[in-house]
């Protein structure tokens, strides 16, 4: 048994050996043809508008894979939302990009996923602080890429030590479970925690683990005071029984006994329906596997123009082509060499030139361009 982590590395994914076996083969075959055509190929998720936008994430990644190749490649901005047609297009000799399909499509298929997801959830409580609690639920190596797409769908922050220092944020949480088990109850635990963690960190007392979410929350309160910044409860759904009640049951107690200024944080299995029944009485939440289990979107990339001519596998469709934003929210998709809609706006732009990445990637200014997207289009508006 091997005493490493089944992780592929950095310079396996560097050097196109990441990959589905049959494009090594693929080069293998065009070599002793010497043939390379030169092609453009586009990634897309649907062919068609459908009526249903996601969320496109990932092209950080993505651009730092295809840098330094012969190729260009044009690319929506990540936080933008589309709904059929070209996420991306590249232009180059094939077998100069053929080898990387693989590890694209995964950059941009799974961090999609998760981004979309995030703003789902952010949709549901537009008002509320929500952090990204999920990293338990998928491989360690990848927690920067879920918590990166988390932000991009607009999440406030995110739990996971080493992907805050990946990304350059600090990483949120105060204390589970545990640390009033290790200790054995919850007054004394709480105690501790605020004697030994550091003042700009939140007093965020964890309180349902032994007793009644209310007992715990009126108890946490009378322990710490003023210390006290909010009250957590996480409890597991066979103990929880109508939670929205629970919430409010907890703030009426806090209230009545002048403990206004602390604030009610929820976690534990949430969802955006969660959120949208609890959002008028929490004051946060924490959401995990919602985000961190989404999807990855079935992004595929085709071939659509072989040595100037256009080409498409049977099912997709030939020519190169342009993705547009209607000024009524719209997305239209046509041949790039048409006419545009009108007042449509362009939404593929450059992303490498001769190979070089020609962008600069900003989690916050994409996290804005969902938000101001998911406006326009109405993105999973409430029934």
């Amino acid at each position: 048994m091997s005493d490493g982590f089944d992780v592929v590395s950095e310079s396996a994914i560097r050097d196109g050996t990441a990959t589905d076996a049959y494009f090594l083969r693929t080069e293998e075959t065009l070599r002793a043809a010497d043939r390379n055509p030169h092609v453009v190929a586009e990634v897309t998720r649907d062919q068609f508008p459908t009526g249903e936008f996601d969320l496109l994430a990932g092209v950080k990644d993505a651009a730092n894979l295809l840098s330094g190749l012969s190729i260009d490649a044009d690319a929506m901005r990540e936080g933008r939302l589309f709904d059929g047609g070209p996420v991306m297009r590249i232009e180059g000799d094939y077998l100069d990009f053929a080898r990387f399909e693989t590890s694209l499509l995964g950059f941009l298929s799974h961090q999609s996923g998760v981004a979309t997801a995030a703003l789902e959830t952010r949709r549901a409580a537009p008002d509320s602080s929500v952090l990204s609690f999920g990293a338990r639920h998928v491989h360690p190596a990848i927690a920067p890429m879920v918590e990166r797409g988390a932000l991009v769908g607009g999440l406030d922050g995110f739990s996971h030590v080493a992907a805050g220092e990946v990304l350059g944020r600090e990483a949120s949480g105060t204390m589970p479970h545990a640390l009033v088990i290790a200790f054995g109850d919850q007054e004394t635990a709480w105690e501790a925690f605020d004697e030994a963690v550091a003042p700009e960190v939140p007093r965020i007392a964890i309180c349902d683990t032994y007793s009644d979410e209310k007992d715990e929350s009126i108890r946490a309160a009378e322990t710490l005071g003023d210390a006290l910044d909010g009250v957590r409860l996480d409890t597991t759904s066979s103990r929880r029984g109508d939670f929205r009640h629970i919430v409010r049951e907890v703030r009426w107690e806090l209230d009545a006994r002048g403990y206004e200024d602390v604030d009610i944080f929820v976690s534990g299995g949430l969802g955006p329906a969660n959120l949208r029944e609890l959002r008028e009485l929490a004051d946060g939440f924490g959401v995990g596997g919602y985000v961190s289990n989404a999807d990855p979107l079935d992004f595929a990339l085709d071939i659509v123009e072989l040595d100037g001519e256009p080409v498409s596998k049977r099912g997709k469709l030939s020519g190169v082509k342009q993705a547009f934003r209607t000024p009524d929210g719209g997305h239209h998709v046509g041949l790039a060499d048409r006419a545009d809609p009108e007042g449509g706006e362009a939404l593929l732009e450059p992303l490498i030139r001769d190979g070089e990445v020609v962008r600069d990637f900003d989690v916050d200014e994409a996290a804005e361009r969902a938000r101001e997207d998911a406006e326009l289009v109405g993105f999973r508006e409430e029934a």
